[in-house]
C-alpha cells in the first residue's frame, strides 16, 4: 500500500540521512519514478524533504526534523523483542543498555502492544548457545567492539587453531559475527597493501590494544554478504568427498544430529537398499570432511552405520575399529 511506503521512505530518511533515488528505489523495491512522485507527495503533506543536485547528492529531511509516527503493527512489535538476546549484548557491554531501551520501547507502545510484548518475553526465550558447549570466553570482546564501531586499529596477539601463537599484529576491525554462540572478528590487515579480509575467532585473541589512528573500511564492504559467501565457501572446503554410507532405522534418526543440515539433505535423497528388506536399511550419500576427521564423525553412527566407499575412507574405518579392537582386548 502506498501509505505504507510513504512512511517507509520517510524513515529511511530519517535513519539513514543522505539517500538517492535509486537507492530508495532498491530498498522499496519500486521504480525511480515512484521513488520522485512518493517524494513529492511527501513535501505536500508538509514533510520537510531537501533535494541535493549534483554527483554526491540525493534527498534528506531538513535539520533537526524526526517524525514520531512509527506505525508499528502487532507483528512488528512482537518481533522487537525477539530481535536482542541480552547473553550476547551482555558480552558487548551493552546489557544495562538493551535493558533500558527496551523499557522506553515498552513505555512508548500504545497498552495493546505492550501487552502482547510481555506475553512474547514470557513465551519465547533466544539462546544462541550451541547444546552440550560451554561459551567461548570472550573477555576482550567489548573493547573489539569499541574498536569496530570507532574505526580504530587493533593490535593483537592471536592463537591460532592448531594452537600456534603468532606475533602481535595490526587489524582494521569490519564487524563482528555470533554464529552458533561463538564471536567472530572480520577484518584486514593494517599492514600497506594487505587487503584480505580474514575471520579470527575472538576467543583465541590472547591480547587486544587499540592502536594510534583510525582507517578508512572499504568501500562499499557488506559484512551479512561477506560473511555469507565465507561461510559458502567453508562449507565446499570442508567437504572434500562424499561418502556412501548403509544406515539402519535407528541410523537414519541418529544421521541428522551428528551431521546436521548435511544429514537432513543426504537423508531426503536415501535409497532403500534392498525395497524387500524387512530391517528397513538405506543408502545415503553424505559429504564428509577430510578423511582423518570423516573416521572420527562417522564412528559416532557406531554399528547403525556401514561405509561402503570410498575405498580408502573404508579401509582407514576398518583399521581404526581393528586398532579400537586391539586395545581393549
Amino acid at each position: 500500500m502506498r501509505a505504507d511506503r510513504l512512511l517507509s521512505l520517510l524513515l529511511l530518511l530519517q535513519n539513514r540521512g543522505r539517500m538517492t533515488a535509486p537507492e530508495l528505489a532498491a530498498e522499496l523495491e519500486v521504480s525511480v519514478r515512484t521513488v520522485y512522485r512518493d517524494v513529492e507527495a511527501l513535501g505536500a503533506s508538509g514533510v520537510p524533504v531537501h533535494a541535493d543536485r549534483g554527483p554526491a547528492g540525493g534527498y534528506r529531511l531538513m535539520d533537526g526534523y524526526r517524525t514520531r509516527l512509527t506505525g508499528l503493527t502487532d507483528t512488528q512489535a512482537d518481533s522487537l523483542f525477539l530481535t536482542g538476546t541480552p547473553g550476547p549484548a551482555q558480552d558487548l557491554g551493552l546489557g544495562a543498555d538493551l535493558a533500558a531501551a527496551r523499557l522506553k520501547l515498552q513505555a512508548a507502545l500504545p497498552t495493546a502492544l505492550a501487552d502482547r510484548a510481555r506475553r512474547i518475553e514470557g513465551r519465547f526465550h533466544l539462546d544462541a548457545t550451541a547444546w552440550f558447549r560451554d561459551a567461548d570466553p570472550v573477555p576482550h570482546l567489548a573493547r573489539i567492539a569499541q574498536a569496530v564501531w570507532d574505526q580504530h586499529v587493533l593490535i593483537v596477539r592471536y592463537r591460532r587453531w592448531n594452537g600456534e601463537e603468532r606475533a602481535s599484529r595490526s587489524l582494521h576491525p569490519l564487524g563482528l559475527v555470533l554464529k552458533g554462540g561463538i564471536w567472530y572478528l572480520v577484518a584486514t590487515g593494517a599492514e600497506d597493501g594487505d587487503d584480505r579480509v580474514r575471520t579470527y575467532r575472538v576467543s583465541r585473541f590472547q591480547d587486544v590494544a587499540t592502536g594510534p589512528g583510525g582507517f578508512a573500511r572499504p568501500p562499499g564492504f557488506d559484512l551479512a554478504g561477506y560473511w555469507e559467501e565465507s561461510a559458502r565457501r567453508l562449507d565446499d572446503a570442508l567437504h572434500h568427498q562424499t561418502a556412501l554410507v548403509r544406515l539402519s532405522p535407528r541410523g537414519r534418526r541418529l544421521l541428522p544430529m551428528q551431521f546436521g543440515a548435511a544429514g537432513t539433505r543426504a537423508l531426503a535423497d536415501a535409497d532403500p537398499v534392498d525395497p524387500a528388506d524387512p530391517d528397513g536399511w538405506v543408502l545415503v550419500r553424505l559429504p564428509v570432511e577430510t578423511q582423518s576427521v570423516a573416521v572420527g564423525d562417522l564412528l559416532r553412527l557406531g554399528t547403525e552405520a556401514e561405509v561402503l566407499g570410498p575405498p580408502e575412507l573404508r579401509r582407514a574405518l576398518a583399521e581404526t575399529v581393528a586398532a579400537l579392537a586391539e586395545r581393549y582386548r
